[in-house]
């Protein structure tokens, strides 16, 4: 499954051509018009030009929805495999975004379901693969490998994608499918399927509990736990301490960029961790080549935003700010004579 390659070619037009349906049943214009003259139609060798598939998913879901982040996703990953002259990294791409796939495949499935009724369904004729994956250790090693081959590029484009999402979208199967399977050592059941799948909105809490514990360890079929190891498009802690200084009005230095990084766990508190590379990838991203972190610009707008106000310096790093022309305490308090003492404690750590 090719799927970044091929998305313009197949799920993109299928997306489209459905939501398009959707459209037409409803009565819904979809015609684009002359700008200069509404009542004329936008026309491309004779015919009215039509929504693009960037226009009817912003017409049918929020912002914010996960089914639409997806698409637009994939959109935009096509727009940036379009731009590479050759070498299209197609068996690293499916490693990598496996679960993404997923997800757009059960999205248009339940879309098409929810708007046309079951008998339209694709059930019957897209099964379950049959195919090795993580299921040894071998085919585990091929699959990371595959992974860690994807240009510096594009493993870089989808960090910074998802590093502008809210924590409630990557999270959700609507976004990104995660799926383990485990043996059954329960009697065979003559009514059961081969294969069967457990929405966990289903299960008892004893249930979500037990799956939860074993999503903390081991390999997930469609995203192993290592994080991406890029360093293109990454700042160092000097130049984030650099940044944020310019855009605040208060004196931001790297004890201050230290006692952050600790309160907002972007990154293993310690230098010694034994898994570095446990981050949180919207905001910073190890380089295991370096030995060293890198911090995305979303971090930057974030400390930005946090530091901006007096209340906001003062929650985040324990002490009042300072101003950046005579060192004077910057309070919300003009009685105030003296810095709150500093409640927070940052690593002896740089990086």
């Amino acid at each position: 499954m090719l799927v970044a390659t091929r998305w313009s070619h197949t799920a993109g037009k299928r997306q489209l051509y459905l939501l398009h349906a959707e459209c037409t049943r409803d009565g819904k214009d979809i015609r684009y018009r002359q700008p200069d003259n509404p009542r004329r139609l936008l026309r491309i060798d004779g015919e009215p030009k039509q929504w693009g598939l960037g226009h009817c998913v912003g017409d049918r879901w929020t912002e914010q929805d996960p089914v639409r982040l997806n698409i637009e996703f994939f959109i935009a990953l096509r727009n940036k495999i379009e731009h590479r002259p050759k070498g299209l990294p197609g068996e690293a791409l499916s490693a990598a975004l496996g679960g993404h796939a997923q997800s757009l495949l059960l999205n248009y499935e339940h879309e098409l379901v929810s708007q046309f009724s079951q008998a339209a369904s694709m059930a019957t004729r897209l099964r379950f693969p049959i195919f090795i994956g993580s299921f040894t250790s071998e085919g585990e090693s091929a699959l990371r490998r595959l992974r860690n081959s994807l240009p510096a590029a594009l493993s870089t484009f989808i960090a910074a994608y998802e590093s502008g999402l809210p924590s409630g979208v990557i999270d959700d199967s609507r976004y990104e499918f995660r799926l383990r399977v485990t043996n059954e050592l329960a009697p065979k059941d003559p009514d059961a399927l081969a294969l069967q799948f457990t929405r966990y909105d289903d299960m008892t809490q004893a249930e979500k509990e037990m799956v939860e514990s074993l999503g903390k360890k081991g390999m997930v079929i469609v995203r192993e736990q290592k994080r991406d190891v890029v360093g293109k498009g990454l700042r160092k802690p000097g130049q984030v301490i650099a940044e944020v200084q310019r855009q605040i009005p208060y004196n931001f230095h790297q004890g201050h960029f230290l006692t952050a990084r600790v309160a907002l766990k972007v990154r293993p508190a310690r230098s010694d961790d034994p898994h570095p590379e446990r981050t949180d990838q919207r905001y910073c991203i190890y380089d295991d080549l370096n030995g060293n972190y890198g911090y995305t610009d979303a971090y930057t707008r974030r400390l930005v935003k946090l530091l901006s106000t007096p209340k906001g310096f003062l929650d985040l790093l324990g002490e009042w700010p300072k101003d950046k022309g005579r060192g004077a305490l910057v309070t919300e308090d003009p009685d105030l004579s003296s810095a709150v003492p500093a409640t927070a404690h940052a690593s002896q750590d740089a990086g």
